[in-house]
């Protein structure tokens, strides 16, 4: 194979106890945690996961990725489910396997840096509740932020994965700031940390198969470790990318089961095992176990997530991404937060700007949380900046960032950009250049002084630390002091089979008998749209008994303190609680749908045009809205942990 004899082929049968190969390629699962946090934004319930899991432990998989990124997240605020349950649960069918987590290092499995006691803390706990690999990386590539954790890790006895988030800022590899001498010192960082592997994360499928093959030679020329290769399909390179690597003599590769794999997930296993039978580099897989794997996900577990599944394009790549370099679970956040804003048709506009703030901000990767940050940023700068002003809308996570709460950006911050975003900034207006955890007090203790006894162990703790809006919601659903709502239970596979006939009789036009005597249309019929999956209905309305009169709203009474947070269904907006949509005076509203974190202001208190009143979560960055004029608080509708529609009235202010 002239050039290529390295990948040496015999011929070789599909038997599983087929001779093993000379150096066979390892291969790590992540259809029970980055598959589904792609493909239906980490909705995947534990559930669901066991009646497969006793079988990829069978595989032969050097790990499977279980827990970290967004799982912690989700399970706790949409899913009802206990995050460190699932970790003990899925240990007890899976024995054989070491389990794999993706840590954001001092974020932990959030979207902000937490000081080092709950760093700590929360290492010491996963390790003790069965995880054995930490995958852990920093937005920023700054190994600063990996000290706290990786000494911890290293203290449980457990296997530290060090991360280097991939990323450019030329078509291809190279330029002045991401390019092969980047990398490769990057990579020999980690070696000096004690990484016991490596890994090139591609999170947004922008590796080339060359630029891959060239890579992952010099790595392994310059460093001891094994090398692990972690790259979204997204731009559809991706397969072609994993087989130059190998080629470079790459160790591990990522990969889904089919079912959970490509668009903006991983690539197949399966095409890669039958690619590399027979050679040198052969997995060793069976196949025929992974059809079985396959059966049960395609028949048993993902027709209970169709409904998730974006369904509005046929292509299955995007070669967009290339261009914009958003992953994929974050450019579907940002199209489903510009619907919820009526403001869909700004897209193209977003596109052209995420760019520019990207720059703007450091040319930082684009990778949780800092996807986050520029994403949402954009989608403020598109809908609020004005032609002689931008950044009218910082977020906090932004003026974080600017600060140096995160750490050092790989050039420079536009100076003017950073000094807007500290103007007020609670901590001081000049950017720090320490390690970031060195700024932040301990927070466990505080926490516990919070909660209470509501937290009833260690467990319970951290997860409220890290998310105490949703954590304590989510804490009284487990205990049992508020009711656990509709929009977070799960469903079965009845409850498809129910939706999908009514779908169906929907389409058919069955729902209702067809009257054969029908009255004409009166003068007060009303023509409703109708939308059912991607079908639309024009459907016409008349009421009996004429016209329908709609009576003006009435004032109701003002309150006269902060409401008290509700446990609302998380997936519905809230309910006014005190009235201010009735109250006389100039209204607050959400300029987009999100979450209340909390209110700085109460009723009564005096407030100065601009001055912060209430946070809004939106997209998981927070967004201090100020008043929009000089006054005194006369009414607030919602409390902490509400959930919020564009235009809602947020207070009233007199």
């Amino acid at each position: 194979m002239s050039d290529h004899d390295h990948v040496q082929i015999t011929p070789m049968n599909y038997d599983s106890d087929r001779p093993p190969a000379e150096n066979p390629v390892k291969i790590m699962d992540l259809t029970l945690r980055d598959g589904h946090q792609s493909l239906f934004a980490t909705r995947g319930r534990t559930e669901d996961m066991i009646p497969v899991a006793e079988l990829m432990d069978e595989v032969g998989f050097w790990a499977v990725e279980t827990w970290g990124g967004a799982t912690f997240d989700t399970m706790h605020r949409f899913l009802n489910e206990d995050p460190w349950e699932r970790l003990r649960t899925l240990k007890r069918y899976m024995k054989k396997t070491p389990f794999s987590m993706l840590l954001r290092a001092q974020n932990l499995v959030g979207y902000r840096n937490y000081a080092d006691d709950l760093a700590t803390a929360f290492v010491e706990r996963t390790a003790e509740n069965g995880m054995d690999i930490f995958r852990t990386f920093d937005a920023l590539n700054d190994y600063r932020n990996f000290e706290t954790v990786v000494k911890q890790i290293k203290k449980s006895g457990k296997h530290f994965q060090g991360c280097i988030c991939y990323t450019m800022t030329e078509p291809r590899l190279g330029g002045n700031v991401y390019n092969l001498d980047y990398y490769v010192a990057k990579a020999k960082d980690l070696e000096s940390m004690g990484a016991d592997s490596i890994c090139i994360k591609d999170m947004a499928g922008l590796l080339a198969p060359y630029d891959a093959y060239e890579l992952i030679k010099a790595v392994k020329a310059a460093v001891s470790p094994p090398i692990h290769l972690h790259s979204h399909f997204t731009s559809g390179m991706s397969p072609m990318t994993h087989l130059k690597a190998i080629e470079a003599g790459v160790d591990i590769i990522d990969t889904c089961m089919t079912p959970y794999a490509y668009r903006t997930s991983h690539a197949a296993v399966e095409p890669l095992v039958m690619t590399l039978l027979g050679t040198n580099r052969d997995t060793g897989f069976d196949i025929k176990k992974l059809a079985t794997i396959n059966e049960i996900l395609e028949k048993e577990v993902l027709p209970k997530y169709k409904h998730l599944l974006d369904d509005s394009k046929v292509s299955i790549i995007d070669i967009n991404v290339l261009l914009h370099q958003t992953p994929g679970g974050m450019l579907s956040n940002l199209v489903n937060q510009l619907r919820e804003m009526d403001a869909l048709d700004k897209i193209g506009d977003v596109y052209r700007e995420l760019p520019r703030v990207r720059r703007d901000l450091g040319q930082i990767p684009l990778v949780t949380p800092t996807s986050q940050i520029v994403g949402v940023q954009t989608v403020n700068n598109v809908l609020h900046d004005t032609p002689d002003e931008r950044y009218k809308m910082i977020t906090g996570q932004v003026k974080d960032l600017c600060y140096g709460l995160y750490g050092k950006t790989a050039v420079p911050i536009d100076p003017e950009v950073q000094k807007k975003a500290l103007q007020g900034y609670p901590r001081g207006e000049e950017p720090v250049t320490c390690r970031p955890a060195e700024v932040l007090e301990p927070e466990l203790e505080k926490a516990k002084q919070e909660i209470g006894s509501l937290a009833k162990d260690i467990d319970d703790l951290i997860l409220y630390a890290q998310f105490p809006v949703t954590g304590k919601k989510f804490l009284e659903w487990k205990y049992g002091i508020t009711p656990v709502p509709v929009a977070v239970k799960p469903i079965t596979m009845e409850d498809v089979r129910r939706r999908d006939i009514l779908i169906k009789k929907a389409k058919a036009g069955e729902l209702v008998e067809k009257k054969t005597d029908a009255p004409p249309k009166s003068d007060s019929a009303r023509t409703f749209n109708v939308f059912i999956d991607n079908d639309y209905f024009s459907v016409a309305v008349d009421p009996v008994g004429g016209p329908i009169i709609v009576a003006a709203p009435q004032p109701r009474p003002q309150s006269a303190a902060p409401p008290v947070a509700t446990a609302a269904p998380v997936a519905a907006p809230a309910e006014p609680a005190n009235g201010a949509t009735g109250a006389a005076g100039t209204m607050l509203l959400a300029p987009m749908p999100g979450m209340i974190i909390r209110y700085d202001k109460k009723v009564g208190d005096a407030v100065s045009k601009g001055e912060v009143v209430v946070v809004l979560e939106a997209m998981k960055m927070e967004n201090g809205l100020p008043a929009p004029c000089d006054g005194t608080i006369k009414a607030i509708d919602f409390g902490s942990g509400d959930s919020v529609t564009k235009g809602a009235v947020l207070c009233v202010i007199a």
